[in-house]
């Protein structure tokens, strides 16, 4: 039988999707939902910079880390599982909420970066990038990233989940949930910041981009996406520099 704490999480998952694709119903469908008397959720949706401001912004970011690194967190959550299953003592929730507190906190640095992107007109309101320059940069970024033995020692802790659980196990699980947030952010980072390019609202890149970070934590088949990745996203910011 599922447990509780396993609904918690598929439902905060789905329901972060769900206000993603509300946020991101183009501005016509706004306006012609209030015929319907949905001014509030209209509002509560706008989340332009212009019109939001940071507080919706941080919101924004933050529901897309929630949609976005949870399910990439699954295999570990399912490795933490497998220990209370054996007699070990669990909090998984607990667990789930240190790694979430980091990737939140990720949030308001996120937005605030693209409150200054905006305000120096090189995103534009959704924050596509505005300047091949700028998506070139994050691209040359992420994928020089991929390289990095900082990368490598992050994505391997995170393709091994018993093993680090066995390591850290006396911290207890707010600890290792902030662990395992920290390790997740260290490896994902920089493809989070490629928002800017394929567009912070862009249901698409997010999807995508969802997937991708998954494959990458999973033992059998993550270390043969990374580097591939990181040389696709190199030929991806020469591109943009010759293109742009």
């Amino acid at each position: 039988m599922l447990g509780a704490h396993w609904l918690v999480l598929f439902g905060a998952v789905l329901l972060s999707w769900g206000a993603l694709y509300a946020m991101s119903v183009p501005p016509e469908l706004r306006e012609a939902s209030r015929l319907f008397g949905l001014e509030f959720w209209v509002a509560l949706c706008t989340v332009t910079p212009d019109l939001a401001g940071y507080g919706r912004v941080a919101l924004m970011w933050a529901l897309m880390s929630t949609a976005m690194m949870l399910p990439t967190a699954l295999p570990a959550f399912a490795a933490y599982d497998d220990l209370g299953q054996s007699g070990a003592e669990t909090e998984p929730l607990t667990l789930a909420a240190g790694f979430l507190a980091v990737w939140w906190g990720f949030s308001l640095v996120a937005a605030a970066l693209q409150m200054t992107f905006f305000n120096f007109d090189l995103v534009s309101s959704f924050g596509d990038s505005r300047s091949a320059w700028l998506s070139a940069a994050l691209l040359a970024t992420a994928g020089a990233y991929q390289f990095s033995a900082l990368k490598e020692s992050c994505a391997s802790k995170c393709r091994a989940p018993l093993a680090y659980f066995m390591e850290h196990w006396a911290d207890g699980p707010w600890r290792m949930g902030l662990r395992l947030g920290l390790t997740c952010m260290a490896c994902c980072w920089a493809l989070m910041l490629l928002a800017f390019v394929g567009g912070v609202m862009s249901l698409a890149f997010m999807g995508i981009a969802t997937l991708i970070m998954t494959l990458e934590k999973l033992p059998e088949i993550g270390q043969w996406v990374s580097r591939p990745l990181g040389a696709a996203l190199l030929a991806g910011a020469a591109w943009v520099s010759v293109a742009g």
